[in-house]
């Protein structure tokens, strides 16, 4: 079994996008009136009453900057809620918004897609990335929603994974 690691937006790239998203747009901050926004930064649902934003992330162009890897035509943005300051991140190490169907969309070290999956349970989830991680091409996973087909956040192994 694989060990892997849910990432969200890490704190230094939530400034700036909230200065600047992806698009290069100012965020727009509102308070979530209802809750229940998928939080990028934390991994879990908005509370009513927080302050959030929806902002353009371009999470595959980030990693490569980071890397060196070259995505070419996978390079993508799109739209993510954050809170609209300063998060304290993710509450646990748990694998976020398994609860409905998602997509595994799997990433080779240059940024090339080397597949998907779409999941249709909560059980089938960690099995799913298990999957993903036993092909040692596969360098990360991005977990999408379904309807919209949005970005949810970035799977990896585990630094101590060898």
């Amino acid at each position: 079994m694989t060990h892997h690691t849910a990432r969200p937006v890490p704190p230094t790239v939530l400034k700036e996008l909230l200065d600047t998203d992806d698009a290069g747009r100012p965020a727009v901050p509102r308070t979530d009136d209802e809750g229940g926004a998928p939080l990028r930064c934390c991994l879990r649902r908005s509370e009513p009453g927080e302050r959030i934003a929806l902002v353009s992330y371009a999470p595959l162009r980030r990693w490569a900057a980071e890397t060196g890897a070259d995505p070419g035509a996978y390079d993508e943005q799109g739209p993510v809620f954050v809170h609209a300051g300063e998060c304290a991140g993710p509450r646990d190490d748990r694998l976020p918004f398994t609860n409905t169907h998602r997509v595994l969309r799997r990433y080779s070290a240059d940024g090339r897609i080397l597949g998907g999956r779409r999941v249709g349970t909560a059980e089938g989830f960690r099995p799913a990335l298990d999957e993903a991680f036993a092909d040692p091409a596969v360098a990360l996973v991005h977990v999408r929603a379904v309807e919209y087909g949005c970005f949810l956040y970035e799977v990896r192994r585990r630094e101590d994974t060898p």
